[in-house]
């Protein structure tokens, strides 16, 4: 499986809310995720936690859009542009949240991801 078809499934899996077990299926143990802010979180269980957070807020998922992806397979590194709806716990309007993630991939896993990106209401 190349690599644009291991990012196009992770995708799939979000916009049908299955995000975990993609992350379970594709990313690393030691893998490092890079926030927004440049904060580096180091570990599959503590971005497993992350992720977890993050779901647990959410009280509603519209959706979401994926704007482009990319994929140098010699390199093993993928990219991809998109907007997710996601209405939050606390909240009555529904957020864009805007989003590139640039994945660097060690065999069958990613062993580093970076997100930029801005949250409109």
């Amino acid at each position: 499986m190349s690599y644009f078809d291991k990012i196009s499934d992770i995708y799939d899996h979000i916009a049908q809310g299955t995000a975990m077990d993609a992350f379970e299926e594709y990313y690393a143990e030691d893998v490092t995720m890079i926030l927004e802010d440049g904060t580096a979180v180091e570990g599959k269980d503590a971005n497993r936690e992350r992720e977890n957070e993050f779901f647990s807020s959410v009280e509603e998922f519209h959706g979401i859009e994926v704007k482009g992806i990319t994929a140098n397979e010699d390199e093993g590194i993928t990219a991809v542009e998109s907007t997710m709806t996601v209405t939050f716990k606390g909240t009555d309007e529904p957020m864009d949240l805007e989003q590139v993630a640039v994945q660097h991939w060690d065999g069958d896993k990613i062993d580093t991801e970076r997100f930029y990106g801005t949250q409109t209401d």
